[in-house]
């Protein structure tokens, strides 16, 4: 049996399914050709992360798919449910990269605090003739102790991000449209397991009470944004925001004017609406740090999800 992993897969979960006779495809297949090939080398299965979609033209066209995989947590680029009720199996990794995506939150967090984001760009092109004027302009950070860190979204990544938060002593207030639970399990190295609980509050609480916003929803049905322009004035003056969910659920041009009058201090994203040509107004702003959507994309998850991919590719090809 033949699996197209069209995004790529890492060489444990390679190791994995080759183990069990399985026949793994890495070779980059463009979208426009996915459905010739799929039928051409007869692939029962495609796994896929981002870069690929899989739409109902695909499932329609390619009788033979058992099942569409998806390496991490989002599922927009599959017609999920579709695929569901022609029989395939759909499935994702909800959990393998829950961690790394919390630790890029954190890091952007520290970057606002102390404007490193905006200092390393600065620093190789004055550093040696501007040196008292940068530091002078840097010199006005600010610590995350006793700052309030409200997250939207509060499954596994919004968990995950609360407990590096707490560990850095932020207060953390959660909203999740889905839940009211707040348990958090908080594994301390040396210590054991730390049962915390994460105060959950309205959304409106959220947004007018937090100094740090980190947003953990998926991409909304409708296409609308989350945090616009009305959410947007409801905000502390001085916020900063940071998205590594999905593109879109920031409204980006509100974004952008709230950035130039102020209101909001600092924004951090590692999505974006127009991937992979986001607008480029955005990314040059100097209130902005940015990533190219990199959340996942650490060795360690890699390796969790691709070992994910494999025993669930394993339960349906070879059932006990």
């Amino acid at each position: 049996m033949k699996v197209l992993a069209n995004d790529g897969i890492s060489a444990s979960g390679i190791a994995k399914l080759e183990a069990a006779g399985i026949e793994i495809h890495t070779e980059f297949i463009p979208q426009d050709q996915l459905i010739s090939k799929i039928n051409e080398i007869g692939y029962v299965g495609i796994l896929v992360r981002s870069a690929t979609k899989v739409r109902q033209d695909i499932i329609d066209a390619c009788p033979d798919l058992k099942f569409i995989g998806r390496g991490g947590v989002g599922m927009d680029n599959i017609d999920v449910q579709y695929g569901r009720d022609k029989g395939l199996d759909v499935f994702n990794t909800p959990a393998a990269s829950s961690q790394s995506v919390a630790e890029l939150v954190m890091a952007h967090l520290y970057s606002l605090a102390r404007n490193t984001f905006d200092s390393n760009r600065e620093m190789p092109a004055k550093g040696a003739s501007e040196f008292k004027v940068l530091k002078k302009k840097y010199a006005k950070g600010s610590e995350l102790r006793g700052k309030t860190l409200g997250i939207i979204g509060f499954g596994r990544i919004g968990k995950s991000t609360a407990t590096y938060a707490l560990g850095a002593g932020m207060k953390v207030l959660a909203h999740d449209r889905g839940s009211s639970d707040g348990a958090v399990q908080w594994n301390i190295e040396g210590a054991g397991v730390v049962n915390v609980n994460v105060p959950m509050v309205s959304f409106e609480e959220i947004i007018s009470t937090s100094d740090f916003i980190s947003i953990h929803v998926p991409k909304q049905e409708n296409g609308s944004a989350v945090i616009t322009k009305n959410e947007i004035s409801q905000m502390k003056d001085g916020v900063c925001l940071i998205n590594a969910a999905r593109g879109g659920v920031i409204n980006e041009h509100d974004l952008i004017e709230a950035l130039n009058t102020g209101k909001v201090k600092f924004a951090a994203l590692d999505v974006f609406e127009n991937e992979p040509t986001p607008r480029e107004d955005l990314l040059k702003h100097e209130k902005l740090a940015s990533t190219p959507h990199v959340g996942a994309a650490t060795s360690e998850a890699q390796d969790r999800i691709g070992v994910e991919l494999a025993d669930q590719i394993l339960s349906i090809l070879q059932p006990a």
